[in-house]
């Protein structure tokens, strides 16, 4: 949703002279009115408290799992629909007040994961490093500790609000911590929720000074940097990514002060002469996707083609759940994750890259054949209305006065 300046000066202005739990109700209450327009509705301060208080409210999150690309499973934590709606609005609000650093990409307004990758195309050395369980590393006391700080400044007798909105928008999970003997361990804490809206721009404004040491080592060394989300990206024209070497044991330094962990199975070094990826995308010569991505948008189309909508869809819902290996809401339609597949493979070669017109084209003549009426009004623009009309009526011959005719 895009933010005009005065609006998000006036979110900025209502959210500096808050000074308790009333202020931001009426504030939440204020952005409520933007975001769902229509559909709308107030909070009540009692709402507030309550999934504000982990102890009492045992039903703020719903757990479930989903397959990782790199095996195993990812742990997601639905909110509850009030919570979800209450975390909305403060997400916005947290947007209109912080901006993040530029080197920051994901869930970034006005930013993807194609700006992301832009930034290492046709580099000879591509370096890439995943810090560990990047949400639930941060706890509640680092939460409460950013909005204490600029641009927030929710610190002396605004403090309470800090520690409030720390408990809003963190929950007790199962994380693995270092013991004293150097041991991974699993423990109990308030963390930051992998599936709450406020989760994403909060590890944005915690990662900032992150963010600001990591630009600061890349200028030194001549190499391009990124992050998004827990992904981090490095790129130069010269390999200084080896072990030990002067590079990377500053990085893990600057890492470890600010309280983050690099995935030791994570790391990568990636030279031109192999597929180079950034989150996702190719990044040898100009930003793509994987072959394997076209390949399959080509395969569901080509079942609808053959076989027709029903059987198609039927091997697009054991494909979607073999690769998913969760389905969060209802049954996948085939024409839903379509239209969304074409839109990402829009964003990251363009409208007008050749491969995906042509399956754009395939898909709006399949769609269109789904409704007789789409078919009719595409023959009148191309062919005229007498050839529209016979085409209405042979769509319709089995029905007249809206009974069917046997």
């Amino acid at each position: 949703m895009k933010k005009s300046n005065e609006h998000i000066k006036e979110i900025q202005t209502k959210f500096f002279v808050m000074q308790n739990k009333k202020d931001l109700l009426d504030l939440l209450n204020f952005v409520n009115k933007y975001i769902y327009k229509e559909k709308a509705y107030k909070i009540k301060l009692k709402q507030l408290t309550y999934y504000a208080d982990y102890r009492r409210c045992n039903n703020r999150y719903q757990t479930f799992f989903i397959k990782k690309k790199s095996g195993g499973n990812r742990q997601i934590n639905a909110p509850a629909d009030t919570l979800n709606y209450i975390l909305r609005s403060l997400n916005y609000v947290l947007q209109c007040v912080f901006e993040p650093h530029k080197a920051a990409t994901g869930f970034v307004p006005g930013k993807s994961i194609v700006d992301n990758a832009k930034l290492h195309i046709d580099k000879p050395y591509v370096f890439n490093i995943d810090l560990k369980d990047f949400f639930p590393s941060i706890e509640l006391y680092r939460v409460k500790a950013i909005f204490k700080l600029p641009p927030f400044n929710l610190n002396e007798e605004k403090e309470p609000l800090s520690f409030f909105l720390a408990n809003l928008v963190c929950h007790p999970m199962e994380v693995e911590r270092l013991n004293k003997l150097g041991e991974w361990v699993k423990v109990i804490k308030p963390v930051l929720p992998q599936g709450a809206p406020t989760s994403p721009t909060i590890t944005n404004i915690i990662a900032n000074r992150l963010d600001r040491r990591l630009t600061g080592l890349a200028k030194r060394f001549n190499v391009a940097y990124s992050r998004y989300a827990d992904d981090i990206t490095f790129s130069s024209n010269k390999n200084i990514f080896y072990d030990q070497g002067v590079f990377i044991k500053e990085m893990e330094r600057i890492i470890s002060v600010e309280s983050f962990t690099i995935n030791s199975k994570k790391v990568r070094l990636q030279n031109q002469a192999f597929r180079q990826e950034v989150t996702g995308l190719i990044v040898n010569e100009k930003v793509n996707v994987r072959k394997r991505y076209i390949k399959q948008i080509r395969m569901w189309l080509y079942l609808w083609e053959k076989y027709g909508i029903v059987v198609a869809n039927e091997k697009f819902i054991n494909d979607y759940k073999t690769d998913k290996g969760h389905v969060k809401k209802g049954i996948p339609d085939i024409v839903n994750v379509l239209d969304g597949k074409l839109e990402y493979l829009k964003m990251v070669k363009g409208e007008k890259d050749p491969t995906y017109q042509k399956l754009l084209k395939r898909f709006e003549r399949l769609r269109n054949s789904q409704d007789p009426l789409n078919n009719v009004l595409e023959t009148w623009e191309n062919e005229g209305i007498e050839k529209a009309m016979d085409l209405y009526y042979s769509n319709h011959k089995k029905y007249i006065n809206g009974k069917e005719q046997k």
